[in-house]
């Protein structure tokens, strides 16, 4: 028998553990203490915003303060999670300490003030921030930095959401369309899972869900009627991912274009989300999104009951969103694309005749899973959000969105690594954004 080791090599890997849970539990504790005072903040504004509806009027006044502040103290910050993934990829200045403080209070800003946006951007903004400055402090290498800032975002995603496991396959699964890199896979588990522990130990609470078991019949044979019906949603939250990212690009792009000053885009998106509101006769658009401020009224846990949305509720929730992000206010796209995915599941439900609370959980995962070409990162999600029972359908629902969003993205700093179906867009190592801009527009405003 020809048996080899080297002890050698062991050690060296036991002092790397040693040294990288150090690092990134050192670093979870301080993002996570900082998302769970975010996700405080953010509840106290929400409260606010239900109890003094007038705040909307302000919306517009309070987009041109969040604009002016990142002009005059955020400089490259205002490009928020690309920022941080392009410094991962080709490490440079750092990611700025002030982008943490700015993104922060930023988000809570526009919903203070009603505007339709999320949290999973600045947590990974605070998690890339703080990590950057710990990496800049104890001068770590810029490999070393790379890895740090990687966990950076695993903590931020796996404290905002409570989902520690999906977030450090997030982040090891972000940077790259179609490859997973491996090498911080110790450092973003720690991370996680301490970022969502110190969060929990604040005193924060999340969103409970609940899903029935549709997957496996107690005798272990698969509905495959079921599971078919599953596969065409999949395609069609794919579908959705694609509307929601090109329509937010080319909004932006839009705005960019036709307002050439900067503080006049949130007064006119701030504007334009006021007149919806009162066009739709509902503020059930505004905000987070999580509950609805009256009952009876749309939210995502409104979506996992019959009847709970429109059959246009999704794609009015997709049209707040994109505005109020390219009118220049600040937020992730993240929770919008829960509640957009959860409410075209509910609506395809109907029309399928499928379980609601399954295609809306479904939902959820799925059009996130397109969106950002992490389908594994979100399978584990909906496990940790619905529980396990279902995870065949929610696997097939993240990796067929996934195939059917293409090569888009809300995040162009992705770079492509495989290319999804042998699709000729872009070269090995292009980023999204290289890949977008080479294809003909379908509507050139």
């Amino acid at each position: 028998m020809d048996f080899r080791w080297d002890s050698k090599e062991h050690l060296r890997l036991g002092g790397y553990t040693l040294k990288w849970t150090a690092l990134a539990a050192s670093m979870a504790i301080v993002v996570g203490s900082v998302v769970a005072f975010f996700l405080w903040l953010l509840d106290q504004a929400t409260q606010l915003r239900f109890q003094n509806p007038w705040l909307l009027y302000l919306l517009p006044l309070a987009g041109v303060v969040i604009v002016l502040a990142y002009q005059k103290f955020g400089g490259n910050a205002v490009r928020g999670n690309n920022l941080v993934m392009d410094e991962i990829h080709e490490p440079g200045g750092g990611v700025p300490f002030r982008l943490a403080p700015l993104v922060l209070f930023g988000t809570v800003g526009t919903h203070l003030f009603g505007g339709s946006a999320g949290r999973e951007g600045t947590a990974v903004q605070i998690g890339g921030s703080l990590s950057s400055r710990i990496a800049a402090l104890f001068r770590l290498p810029a490999s070393d930095a790379q890895v740090l800032m990687m966990a950076g975002v695993a903590a931020g995603f796996g404290a905002v959401f409570g989902t520690p496991l999906a977030g450090a396959v997030f982040a090891m699964e972000v940077l790259a369309l179609g490859a997973i890199n491996y090498r911080a896979i110790l450092p973003c588990l720690i991370a996680g899972v301490v970022a969502d522990r110190t969060c929990a130990a604040w005193g924060i609470q999340h969103t409970d869900y609940h899903l029935g078991i549709f997957g496996i019949s107690p005798t272990l044979s698969m509905d495959w009627i079921l599971l078919a019906k599953v596969a065409l949603a999949g395609i069609l939250f794919g579908l959705a991912s694609v509307f929601f990212a090109e329509m937010n690009h080319g909004l932006s792009s839009l705005m960019k274009r036709k307002i050439t000053r900067s503080w006049i885009r949130p007064v006119v998106g701030g504007l334009l989300l006021i007149g919806l509101t009162f066009a739709l006769g509902t503020r059930d658009y505004l905000g987070l999104g999580v509950r609805s401020q009256e009952p009876g009224g749309i939210s995502i846990l409104s979506s996992f009951v019959p009847g709970g949305v429109t059959s246009w509720s999704w794609l009015w929730k997709a049209v707040f969103t994109a505005i109020t992000l390219s009118a220049g206010f600040i937020g992730g796209e993240v929770t919008p694309l829960f509640f957009i995915g959860a409410a075209l599941g509910n609506t395809l439900a109907v029309l399928m005749g499928a379980p609601v609370d399954l295609f809306a959980g479904l939902g959820f995962v799925a059009v996130f899973a397109g969106a950002t070409n992490t389908p594994l990162a979100c399978t584990l999600m909906g496990v940790e959000l619905f529980g396990g029972a279902n995870l065949l359908p929610l696997a097939i629902a993240c990796f067929v969105a996934f195939l059917f969003s293409g090569h888009s993205s809300i995040y162009l700093s992705q770079r492509l690594g495989r290319r999804k179906g042998d699709l000729p867009s872009g070269a090995q190592g292009d980023s999204l954004r290289q890949v977008r801009d080479a294809k003909p527009p379908i509507i050139d405003l």
